[in-house]
């Protein structure tokens, strides 16, 4: 599994940058909401421990979804006034007492679903706002091959934490915020807090699709063989995905389309 991770998460964090680079921030976001990581990583769970510790396993990275959207508050309020050690440090200590307050409930599907739906709404609505930002910020092979080699680094200290844990901190720590702790320090550095802030509220948007990847997983995992399980889960999160990708663009155009209507009748 460690060597699964340390491939998966430098190569998605490329994928991810290079995405940053040709379309902008917010589409970067959305694609790091996608299981790219989790998804194999709660497969290999499940074919090693059986289908309850699967179930159980999604159920915890459900949970786990408020405590990274903890991180990403913290760190978009933090980072429009101070660097990114602070914001870093901010976005830490926030992602760590959500976790612990998760620990402490049940590990029950609804209450599960519950907090993620409620920390997605809640960025969604109380994230900062930003200018628009372009794509096409430039991006060296240098700051490429940092961002690889920090995701690695990081991947390795989760995962040697996350294996001398109780369970319920062990499934926390699986989807412990690597690739956005990366992206946004990354960014921040080479950017400025403007492309973070719209990458984090791209973060937020792709968390439908996240949840309804762990949601399926927990439901399907104990009806059904744990291949149908997840291919379900896979092909349900890209149509909840691409859904909410639309709706977003549409949310967009209606606002924008106001905003002009409002300045035409304006008064001189």
């Amino acid at each position: 599994m460690l060597a699964l991770k340390l491939t998966l998460v430098p190569l998605f964090l490329l994928f991810v940058s290079l995405s940053g680079k040709r379309w902008g921030p917010n589409v970067a976001g959305w694609l790091a909401g996608l299981p790219v990581v989790a998804g194999p990583i709660l497969w290999l769970l499940t074919m090693e421990h059986g289908a309850a510790f699967g179930a159980r396993a999604a159920t915890l990275s459900l949970y786990a979804i408020l405590a990274s959207e903890s991180f990403n508050f913290a760190y978009a309020w933090t980072c429009r006034a101070r660097s990114w050690p602070f914001a870093l440090g901010a976005g830490l200590v926030a992602w760590f007492a959500a976790a612990c307050v998760l620990a402490q409930l049940p590990v029950s599907w609804p209450w599960a679903l519950g907090a993620a739906l409620a920390a997605t709404l809640f960025g969604q609505t109380f994230l900062p706002r930003s200018e628009v930002v372009a794509a096409g910020a430039p991006l060296t092979r240098t700051d490429l091959a940092t961002r690889m080699a920090a995701g690695a680094a990081l991947t390795l200290a989760v995962t040697t934490l996350s294996s001398r844990l109780g369970a319920a901190w062990s499934g926390l720590f699986a989807v412990f915020p690597l690739l956005g702790s990366v992206l946004a320090v990354s960014s921040h550095r080479a950017h400025g807090a403007a492309f973070v802030i719209a990458l984090l509220r791209g973060m937020v948007l792709g968390r439908f699709g996240f949840a309804a990847f762990c949601l399926t997983l927990t439901l399907g995992l104990a009806r059904q063989p744990t291949a149908l399980a997840f291919a379900e889960a896979v092909l349900i999160a890209m149509l909840v995905q691409v859904t909410s990708a639309r709706l977003a663009r549409l949310r967009r155009a209606s606002t924008q389309e106001r905003e002009v209507c409002a300045s035409v009748v304006a008064p001189d």
